[in-house]
């Protein structure tokens, strides 16, 4: 199995080392340098419709970069188009939950899969239905957040909120619930009132005994303040 290492502090890369006949996957435009050794392809990963569905989903490219060490070993150094941490995620007896935009790179025998979570009332009543990332088989997948990234360790009797927008990845055996308020359910108009008044977010409850993945800076808030400070200049 290729070997997946995260190099440097600030802005790091993903170092993929591959031995003969070894491939990877990762996001299109990733890959910043690969040796000699290795073949470089476009590929629509899981087939058209798959592709379609992954690009609807989670905000990759239609197209993903294969990288395969076709003449003998060698390395590569791969990059995610936001700035941030990156984190190696062991996928096989854990499977995990990839939230938008946060898959760089996977391992040949990975795969993941947009999938439409059934999650109740929407949005407004409690719950809502979306789509993630999900990934199969046994292997190794590179995930990346805007800013630094932490794990979090959710325990049985010990839920955590999570604001939707610092969500990387979660253990896909956790229980979660997709919602607009951090209070309690006071149906769709109030809690339309209180996300609006409070200034809160979509957020995710999770509960269980599972890990997440969040990083610390959102990036649609940071697109947001962007937008603002040019306008004021």
């Amino acid at each position: 199995m290729p070997t997946l290492t995260v190099t440097g502090e600030i802005d790091p890369f993903l170092h993929v080392n591959l031995q003969r006949d070894e491939s990877i996957s990762c996001e299109s435009n990733a890959m910043v340098m690969m040796e000699s050794n290795l073949d470089l392809t476009g590929r629509m990963q899981g087939g058209i419709f798959g592709a379609l569905a992954r690009r609807l989903a989670n905000g990759e490219s239609f197209f993903q970069q294969h990288i395969e060490a076709t003449r003998g070993e060698g390395d590569c150094l791969l990059a995610p188009t936001m700035p941030g941490g990156i984190e190696i995620l062991d996928v096989g007896q854990v499977q995990y939950n990839i939230a938008d935009g946060a898959y760089l790179a996977g391992t040949s025998q990975v795969e993941v899969k947009a999938q439409l979570q059934n999650v109740g009332v929407a949005l407004f009543g409690g719950t809502g239905g979306f789509m993630i990332g999900r990934t199969s088989g046994k292997g190794q997948v590179a995930v990346n957040g805007f800013g630094s990234l932490f794990t979090l360790e959710v325990t049985a009797g010990k839920d955590i909120t999570v604001d939707n927008g610092h969500v990387v990845a979660w253990d896909a055996n956790l229980h979660y619930e997709l919602s607009v308020t951090t209070s309690q359910s006071r149906g769709m108009l109030g809690n339309l009132v209180n996300s609006m008044t409070s200034g809160e977010g979509v957020v995710l409850k999770f509960s269980g005994n599972g890990r997440v993945v969040v990083c610390s800076r959102n990036r649609e808030s940071f697109v947001g303040w962007m937008r603002e400070e040019i306008k004021l200049s």
